[in-house]
């Protein structure tokens, strides 16, 4: 099965001060969660025109957010 996807600018057209290092969409398809090496998650929402505005940033990691995973029920 050959799956596509379109690529997608996180930040519009100024890149941030911070380094993404991890990414991973929801399962609804409506959020984007980041992580950076400065230690900071950021949540991102995603509309069904692929427009991206930011929702929050969480603040508290001492080190590179390097890898990110959801709970599962």
């Amino acid at each position: 099965m050959k799956v596509s996807a379109q690529a997608v600018a996180v930040w519009g057209k100024i890149a941030p001060s911070h380094s993404i290092t991890a990414i991973m969409i929801t399962d609804d398809q409506q959020t984007i969660v980041t992580g950076s090496q400065e230690g900071q998650i950021c949540l991102w929402d995603l509309s069904s025109e692929l427009k991206i505005s930011s929702k929050e940033i969480l603040f508290g990691h001492t080190a590179s957010v390097t890898c990110l995973a959801k709970a599962r029920e």
